[in-house]
């Protein structure tokens, strides 16, 4: 089958590139020791995890003993956060709960742990709104910040539209009032630059199968001198200088570092090609498919390029049910679709389901219903955005038209 499918689901997940693959081989098959024993099994791989955080280092801006390791962004996240808390409790005992400010357009990671946290009376948080283009006001985030905040989490670029935050200028103006910044790169990294002192932040999350490493492994930076008080995502061993501990998982380690260095070389190139392929894919969707007005399709997310990550289309066609759609093409191509719709009359009878993100943005139904996520990535060739691009335009006009489907 997946020699038929088009793959157009990038942000979802990469496939494992080349190059990292190889890279990781010889710990698969090779170079098996405990990187924390002293003898000679353990040394290829404990070199191999300070290479991969030198390189991530590199990527990130960052040295490498900012870099801790962790088994996926939402490990990250979780811990950014409840770092947060335990540092402000450190520090202010007594004071109430901390606080801890957000955006309404987070990824489950931060916003469902933010809930758990709320429901345990361990901390509270408020949700900061987005406009219609899926962008925070930087104004609107610092003026939720009060005297018990701990911590402002903004994702660097938002998974569905790709729209890019004002993260820096809101760290700049977080840090002028003494509140710690943590921002979700799962999305952006190998798309943008993450450069961390560009950006300003305390902590940022990056996820190894978004930049062509494996399932498993992920990343937090965590700026020198940033306070988490005695918070560890696990208890146990004093890996990760004591950050995480458990035995590492050398493998996947291997292969974040690898693809952080491809990432940080081809930083220059692959944007652009990134933005070919998105622009190439749009055009021919809003060609077919606009209408002489235009209204036919919609496309959610910021209209300046410039804040938009290259690779991300998001674009809601009028009398498609994305949903449905995608389930049809299932073994033709692989997309994500914006609203979970069950039945065909679903759009009508109220039993569309929309993703947080577009109903936040406010985007009308008749839009948000047919909204899908077409992501393109590193190895996404022309024939690809030709082959994917004419799937759902027939399916559009046949949906559209009242044929069977």
């Amino acid at each position: 089958m997946a020699h038929r499918c088009v793959y157009l689901d990038y942000n979802a997940t990469t496939p494992i590139w080349p190059e990292v693959s190889r890279a990781m081989a010889p710990f698969l098959h090779e170079h098996f020791g405990n990187p924390s024993s002293g003898h000679a099994f353990a040394t290829p791989c404990r070199e191999a995890i300070d290479a991969a955080r030198e390189s991530t280092g590199a990527m990130l801006g960052c040295a490498s003993d900012e870099v801790t390791f962790t088994s996926c962004g939402s490990e990250s996240d979780n811990f950014a956060i409840d770092g947060a808390v335990r540092g402000f409790l450190k520090k202010n005992a007594g004071r109430g709960l901390p606080k801890i400010v957000t955006t309404a357009i987070e990824h489950p990671a931060v916003i469902e742990h933010l809930k758990a946290k709320a429901a345990f009376g361990e901390l509270t948080y408020e949700l900061v709104g987005v406009d219609e283009e899926g962008l925070v006001n930087a104004d609107d985030v610092i003026d939720a910040i009060d005297e018990n905040t701990c911590l402002v989490t903004v994702m660097h670029a938002n998974n569905e539209t790709g729209a890019i935050q004002p993260v820096a200028e809101i760290a700049r103006r977080a840090r002028e009032r003494g509140v710690l910044t943590h921002t979700d790169a799962a999305q952006s990294a190998g798309k943008v630059p993450v450069k961390v002192d560009a950006l300003g932040v305390d902590m940022a999350t990056i996820v190894g199968h978004k930049i062509g490493a494996p399932k498993g492994v992920g990343a937090l930076y965590i700026r020198r001198g940033t306070d988490l008080g005695d918070a560890k995502p696990f208890y146990g061993g004093g890996q990760e200088s004591g950050r995480r501990a458990g035995t590492e998982n050398v493998l996947h380690i291997v292969g974040l570092g690898k693809a952080c260095e491809i990432v940080e070389r081809e930083m220059d190139t692959c944007p652009k090609h990134l933005k070919a392929m998105r622009d190439d894919l749009q055009k021919r969707l809003v060609d077919a498919l606009g209408g002489t007005d235009g209204s036919g399709v919609r496309v959610n997310g910021p209209r300046d390029d410039d804040k938009r990550l290259p690779n991300t289309l998001n674009i809601g066609i009028k009398g498609l049910l994305a949903s449905i759609t995608l389930m049809e093409l299932s073994e033709l191509l692989a997309a994500s679709a914006g609203a979970a719709c069950h039945t065909p009359d679903a759009a009508t009878s109220g039993g569309a389901t929309v993703s947080s993100v577009l109903e936040a943005m406010n985007v009308p139904m008749e839009y948000a219903v047919g909204t899908l996520r077409l992501s393109v990535g590193r190895h996404t060739v022309e024939r690809d955005v030709e082959r994917g691009a004419a799937l759902l335009i027939d399916a559009a006009k046949r949906q559209n038209a009242g044929a069977p489907r």
